[in-house]
């Protein structure tokens, strides 16, 4: 049997045994091995050679190993060799995946063939799924199944995706405009004169696009991978995802449409916070310069946005506010020349 060793990097030989309650040795595979053919009771094979627990890893001493209950899965490893337990045997499946994926997705597909049981359909669904991509693709003629159900208009999958972000950042700003009336009718035109600053400002960076796009140089603009791939960030109260959420909308049709259904959630809320005190200091302003810009940036920016997976989105209020600090421009200070 073909095995991992992490400790050398590469695929090593090692047998899968079972505990002997007849012997005080192992039968390969559970197989009924003639007591002659057994070593003497607690004396390995090969010089140099481990006994270890095929769950854990854990290597047996001579009187853990006389404790062990019968049918106990062992692994034996040879000078040099290690075993990490199930990890090792996931390890060695990863690997498949990368340097098989065409043989595991075709005889994952034979298996869901005649498999009932749902949960284990689900595992074979996902695992196909995940493997059935083609995330170098990025023209339309590469890859033309990733784009049915778009507008023609869209020749490649970067395209759509800075698109897909340019439309969120344009849905924001509707949102802002929607507020108008109800802001203080005496402060109204002031409001709309920074929605127009605002507006302008998100014109000149293209409505933010750069963060989907894979293509953009900058590493720090985009929100992915240069392949493509999106980690969340998590909830607005965590510094990560505890559940490692990724997605790659490159990759299949199906990653693209579940991409969709991810957020930029905004930390300090939009409805809740933001807007309602963009309003309120216009209002209140009495000569003082409001910060549009800061504004902005809890608007349309990294600075106040983080991309979450739909679990990971919390819809709760945030109890978050705006800097007071931050609201209106420091005044310049003048001095007089004497």
């Amino acid at each position: 049997m073909r095995g991992g060793s992490a400790a050398a990097g590469r695929d090593r030989d090692y047998r899968r045994v079972r505990s002997c309650s007849g012997c005080g040795w192992g039968c390969s595979d559970g197989a009924g091995v003639p007591p002659a053919a057994h070593p003497p009771a607690g004396q390995l094979p090969l010089a140099g050679s481990r006994l270890c627990l095929y769950e854990d890893g854990t290597e047996l001493t001579e009187s853990f190993f006389r404790a062990l209950p019968p049918q106990t899965e062992l692994v034996l490893l040879g000078p040099g060799e290690s075993w990490r337990g199930c990890a090792s045997d996931i390890e060695r499946l990863l690997g498949a995946f990368c340097s098989q994926q065409g043989a595991v997705v075709e005889a994952a597909r034979r298996l869901l063939t005649d498999e009932r049981a749902p949960h284990r359909q689900k595992l074979l669904a996902d695992l196909i799924h995940n493997l059935s991509e083609n995330i170098l693709a990025e023209d339309k003629e590469d890859d033309k199944k990733w784009f049915e159900g778009l507008e023609a208009r869209f020749k490649n999958k970067s395209s759509y995706l800075r698109h897909s972000c340019e439309s969120r950042m344009r849905g924001y700003m509707r949102e802002v405009s929607g507020f108008i009336p109800n802001v203080h009718p005496a402060a109204r035109d002031a409001y709309k004169g920074i929605i127009d600053l605002m507006a302008d400002k998100l014109k000149s960076v293209k409505y933010n696009g750069c963060y989907f796009d894979r293509r953009e140089k900058e590493e720090a603009a985009r929100l992915c991978t240069a392949e493509g791939w999106f980690s969340c960030q998590g909830p607005f109260d965590r510094d990560d995802c505890p559940c490692k959420h990724s997605i790659n909308p490159y990759s299949n049709r199906e990653s693209r449409i579940l991409f969709s259904t991810w957020n930029l959630d905004h930390i300090i809320e939009k409805k809740r916070a933001v807007v309602p005190e963009l309003a309120e200091a216009v209002k209140t302003r009495d000569g003082r310069e409001v910060n549009w810009e800061y504004f902005y940036q809890l608007l349309f920016t990294l600075d106040n946005l983080k991309l979450v997976h739909i679990a990971c989105h919390k819809k709760t209020n945030h109890n978050l506010s705006c800097d007071k600090t931050r609201i209106y421009r420091k005044r310049k200070q003048t001095y007089e020349i004497s």
